[in-house]
């Protein structure tokens, strides 16, 4: 179905989002690291609870919600897949930030999250995040790397991907429930989506 030009309703109760498609067919040129005191750490053995908080902390203000709505089971069958890879970003022992790479598809790797909490933003620590993320990605066989982001995310995100490499390639419209209305998310979260009930 293609939207006709102009606007569309959206209804009560719903939000939608832009979201933009990047990808990269080739490693990008190597940018510095950032001066700070971050490291990254493989998430081993996941537990579900450890990954749902780190996915709060670091995307709550951006309505990040698919996982929140999830059963354990289809949780854990992502995130404890093979071909899954999730990490997070220490700073002074704790987890501030969140890369998941998913290597399911041959040749592909999807940039599934990246994020960092809301403190760490501007600090150059997503840059840090980013650069062992693409070192990650392009390690493996890969001959495409991709990620996708929306209006809901960080005004910045679409501009730093595309510092990062990435390019734009497809455009899509999301509509989902508000997950402010059913308590996947606080009511409080994304002050900048108006709740519409």
């Amino acid at each position: 179905m293609t939207l006709p030009d102009g606007y569309s309703d959206i209804p009560t109760g719903k939000i939608a989002a832009v979201v933009t498609h990047l990808e990269m067919t080739a490693p990008p040129a190597r940018r510095d690291d950032p001066p700070g005191a971050w490291s990254l750490r493989k998430a081993d053995a996941l537990a579900l609870d450890w990954y749902r908080d780190l996915f709060r902390r670091v995307g709550e203000e951006w309505l990040w919600f698919s996982r929140l709505r999830m059963t354990d089971a289809e949780l854990a069958a992502i995130i404890q897949a093979p071909d899954v890879e999730v990490y997070s970003l220490v700073v002074d022992g704790r987890d501030e930030g969140l890369l998941e790479l998913d290597f399911r598809e041959p040749g592909q790797c999807e940039l599934v999250y990246f994020g960092v909490t809301a403190s760490l933003i501007g600090s150059g620590a997503a840059r840090f995040l980013m650069n062992r993320a693409l070192e990650r990605a392009w390690s493996a066989d890969v001959r495409r790397v991709w990620v996708h982001t929306c209006t809901l995310d960080h005004p910045s995100a679409v501009a730093f991907y595309q510092r990062s490499g990435f390019r734009p390639f497809r455009r899509q419209i999301e509509v989902a429930d508000d997950p402010r209305l059913d308590g996947s998310a606080p009511r409080d979260a994304a002050r900048h989506v108006p709740i519409i009930e």
